[in-house]
């Protein structure tokens, strides 16, 4: 109960409270997945040490455009890393293989039927 005391009534930074709780809420992710905490703080919750984090200005956030940008670059990003990690685990030769395998592209399109010939055909 103690992180409701925590949030501000003036939420105009962030646009709005559902804002504030979604970006605490990621912040609270990463501090799960164990990235350090960037302050000092009696609480031991990830939950209230990102809302604290977050009502202290010490996570950047990005809204609107720059935000859908940097989704994609994060999508662009773990795709080069699992091709990096998949590359280290079955070699240069295999990942070659597997790549050609994944380049081929399978045509399911009907294909026309041909024309009658005029030879021999009644």
């Amino acid at each position: 109960m103690y992180a409701l005391s925590l949030m501000p009534d003036d939420v105009n930074k962030f646009g709005s409270r559902s804002r504030l709780v979604i970006i605490a809420a990621q912040r609270a992710q990463q501090l799960m997945k164990g990235i350090p905490s960037t302050i000092v703080t009696k609480h031991t919750k990830p939950t209230t040490i990102a809302l604290e984090e977050v009502l202290n200005d010490k996570v950047k956030f990005v809204i609107g455009k720059q935000a859908r940008e940097a989704l994609k670059d994060a999508k662009k990003q773990r795709a080069l890393d699992l091709a990096r990690l998949t590359l280290d685990r079955v070699g240069p030769a295999d990942a070659i293989e597997i790549k050609k395998d994944l380049s081929v592209v399978v045509d399911d399109s009907p294909k026309p039927e041909p024309a009658p010939s005029a030879e021999g055909e009644w």
